[in-house]
């Protein structure tokens, strides 16, 4: 009975190592392509708005370092819209490589399921899923204010105007500045002539050969670099009149407006799409002024519902990455593409009508889900008795 019983250890032994062998074959397959869809999809989303971004800023007089900033914090959108489709890419062309490959028929010959070759990726599919609610409702909502109160900076802080030239332009109530040629956007000058009257009454005449405007990140404020001029200090209106003096000057740096604390961004809620998971539950046990408990709760489900949804990418995938023998289609990586965006676009859709109240959360939100859940079950599981149900009739034919 003991040598029974050993037996039997062993071989469960032996069927669990060589299903750990089966796991971890499976992952470094899906590894690469997911690292390279994941990182070729962010590019991809990035460099339209990256252009986008950088021709607006450059003609504003923004650096580089601002729309790096701004670049930045878009990533925990881009990565949302990424990740899952990182997920599907790689399983399937995991799949289909091993199916061309016949060891998809290798596996199955051995006693293995499509169900339990898709394990390891429901487990991946689960563990994003679980990092994705904290992406979902704790890093975007405050990487998406982050983005607005940057742009809102870069749109509105100092003083970044776009001159013409031989036009006066107001940089301050008591200052104004001219050039005889512009260029750039209004950020190169060439002969320019300032003049300021400061609080003591001395007026401030500034000639140079030319100039630059350019936002401070430090100061957020604009920036005026002037080469090659002369300041003329004039105490007109002085309580003690001196004579004019002249200063020359080879580089000069002049802060053009400084900003007011009273023009900071708007703090943070806003949006409800700027609130976190926690805020969300608690403004919506409180309420919220300015923001309906409808719109709040279409919110915290619409992002749960996309964090449940990853963990059944997978099934779907497997199910359509299987080819016929000898025939090869790329029909499977077409339906899967149309599902997941239709699938993605329905629930955005149905959001926007849960948040307005035109149809109930569950109907424009859940209902949606479950079938979406449902279906990449169902695929699977159709496809995986297909495969037992050719097996059965090979060896009733044999």
């Amino acid at each position: 009975m003991e040598e029974i019983r050993a037996k039997t250890g062993r071989k469960d032994r032996r069927v669990k190592q060589r299903a750990h062998i089966l796991d971890r074959y499976l992952l470094t397959q899906m590894a690469p392509p997911f690292a390279i869809a994941l990182l070729a999809m962010l590019v991809a989303l990035l460099l339209e708005r990256l252009l986008s971004l950088f021709d607006y800023l450059a003609s504003a007089g923004s650096s580089l370092a601002t729309c790096i900033a701004l670049l930045t914090d878009l990533l925990p959108h881009y990565f949302g819209i990424a990740l899952p489709a990182a997920l599907c890419i790689a399983v399937f062309l995991t799949i289909r490589g091993m199916s061309d490959n016949n060891e998809i028929d290798a596996l199955q010959a051995g006693r293995v399921s499509l169900m339990r070759i898709s394990r390891p990726f429901m487990i991946v599919g689960l563990l994003l899923g679980t990092a994705s609610v904290f992406l979902y409702g704790y890093i975007q909502p405050v990487a998406r204010y982050d983005y607005r109160a940057g742009f809102y900076f870069a749109e509105h802080t100092g003083w970044a105007p776009h001159l013409q030239a031989g036009m006066f332009a107001s940089t301050s109530r008591k200052a104004v500045m001219t050039a005889d040629s512009v260029s750039h956007a209004g950020t190169r000058l060439k002969r320019v002539f300032i003049r300021e009257v400061s609080p003591s009454g001395v007026a401030h005449i500034i000639t140079a050969q030319t100039g630059a405007l350019t936002i401070s990140e430090k100061t957020r404020s604009t920036r005026l670099d002037l080469w090659n001029g002369e300041i003329v200090d004039d105490p007109f209106q002085a309580t003690h009149p001196h004579k004019p003096t002249v200063t020359h000057f080879e580089h000069v740096v002049r802060v053009i407006d400084r900003p007011d604390k009273k023009t900071a961004f708007r703090t943070r809620g806003a949006d409800e799409r700027e609130l976190t998971l926690l805020e969300l539950a608690h403004d919506l046990r409180y309420g919220l002024p300015g923001i309906e408990y409808r719109t709040l709760r279409a919110e915290m489900d619409f992002r749960m519902a996309r964090a449940i949804a990853i963990p059944f990418i997978p099934p779907l995938a497997v199910a359509l990455a299987i080819n016929a023998r000898r025939r090869k289609s790329v029909w499977g990586l077409i339906a899967v593409a149309v599902i997941l965006i239709g699938f993605d676009q329905t629930l955005m859709f149905g959001h926007s009508l849960a948040s307005t109240g035109r149809l109930p959360i569950w109907l424009a939100i859940w209902v949606p889900e479950a079938l979406f859940c449902i279906g990449c079950l169902a695929a699977l599981l159709r496809r995986s008795r297909g495969s037992w149900r050719r097996r059965l009739l090979k060896r009733a034919a044999a």
